[in-house]
């Protein structure tokens, strides 16, 4: 068994993850549930024997100094964002499969208030929800939108890259960090000095990457990135909290100026079992919006957002309640994963 075998596995089976754990066969994440292959389980050597050809010295050299390691990797037609990590003093790894294909945001069935995201010259827009909720796939179709139609000077900063972008309208350059750049915060600090328009930012991790981007927002760019919190509100909470109290009114004032838009999601099995689908909540920063940032009042946000519709904006449960609708998921996943159960349980009774 080799390496090469288990991503084409991958892509065969539509997989979006693969687990090489000692003690267990190779697993894959299929439609979000965990799917044993028929091949034997791992030893120790087995796993290592596995990863070890994709490593150059270099990052086997960093792997076993750090005890981590992510990386990309190209085989047919998918890239691959691979994590190499130790567990009980034996190798793992974990992969995600990352189509070349870039989607479109019609085609992730993105609310039309996110093309206009990508139309502001200057601001602040996040993307957040779970690991493996499809933040990254988000940001490339807004990434490559912006490619397409305007002609901008992109930088992204990612850990590592995932979706490879081309040249097209716009120029872009894409850094990885480890390779191309030490940290988050060290990179957007440099990126600043090198003519960016749009800056895509792959997380915002710490209190000094969360600065530079406010301040990369304030000088005139559009600062794109990710927040691994649940909701909108929640990651107003996120980026304030990192501060020490005696500057978090600052930020306050900071962040209600450059706010665009936060986009938050998060999977859902398709009902036809063809993959999954993003449910979204939308805020967008109209200027009630900045006036609750300001005020320390986050929690007005989950009621804005849903007398807000006029402005593009779209709660969770909204979006759970038009998948159910339109056939795509089915009553149980939508009730599963609703911020309200019991008020969308509600809402789906009035309509029927």
């Amino acid at each position: 068994m080799e390496i090469q075998t288990l991503l084409k596995l991958m892509t065969d089976q539509n997989a979006s993850d693969l687990h090489l754990v000692v003690g267990s066969p190779p697993i894959l994440r299929i439609t979000g549930v965990l799917t044993p292959t028929s091949y034997a389980s791992l030893a120790p050597e087995s796993v290592k024997s596995l990863i070890t050809p994709l490593l150059n010295e270099e990052q086997k050299t960093f792997f076993e100094r750090e005890k981590e390691l992510d990386l990309g990797y190209e085989h047919g037609d998918s890239r691959f964002r691979i994590n190499v990590h130790y567990s009980k003093g034996a190798m793992g790894v974990a992969i995600r499969r990352i189509p070349k294909k870039i989607p479109t945001l019609t085609e992730l069935r993105m609310p039309k208030i996110v093309e206009s995201f990508c139309s502001e010259i200057r601001g602040l827009v996040l993307v957040t929800g779970p690991t493996g909720c499809g933040k990254s796939t988000t940001q490339a179709s807004m990434i490559d939108l912006i490619n397409t139609t305007r002609g901008c000077h992109i930088i992204t900063v990612e850990d590592p890259i995932e979706y490879v972008h081309a040249h097209k309208k716009s120029i872009i350059e894409q850094r990885e960090v480890g390779l191309d750049t030490l940290t988050f915060g060290r990179a957007l600090k440099r990126v600043l000095r090198q003519d960016p328009d749009v800056i895509l930012v792959g997380e915002m991790r710490d209190l000094e990457t969360i600065q530079t981007a406010i301040t990369a927002a304030e000088t005139g760019h559009l600062v794109i990135s990710t927040l691994h919190t649940p909701d909108a509100p929640g990651s107003i909470d996120r980026m304030i909290d990192v501060f020490p109290p005696h500057q978090q009114a600052q930020v306050r004032l900071q962040l209600s100026m450059v706010l665009k838009g936060i986009i938050a999601q998060q999977l859902i099995p398709r009902k036809d079992k063809k993959g999954m689908i993003a449910a979204v909540e939308v805020l967008v920063g109209i200027p009630a919006v900045k006036n609750i940032i300001r005020k320390a009042t986050t929690q007005e946000l989950y009621t804005t957002i849903e007398i807000s519709l006029k402005y593009g904006m779209q709660g969770m449960d909204t979006s759970l309640k038009e998948l159910y609708q339109g056939g795509v998921i089915t009553y149980e996943e939508a009730i599963t994963n609703a911020q309200n159960a019991e008020q969308l349980t509600k809402s789906i009774k009035q309509v029927v």
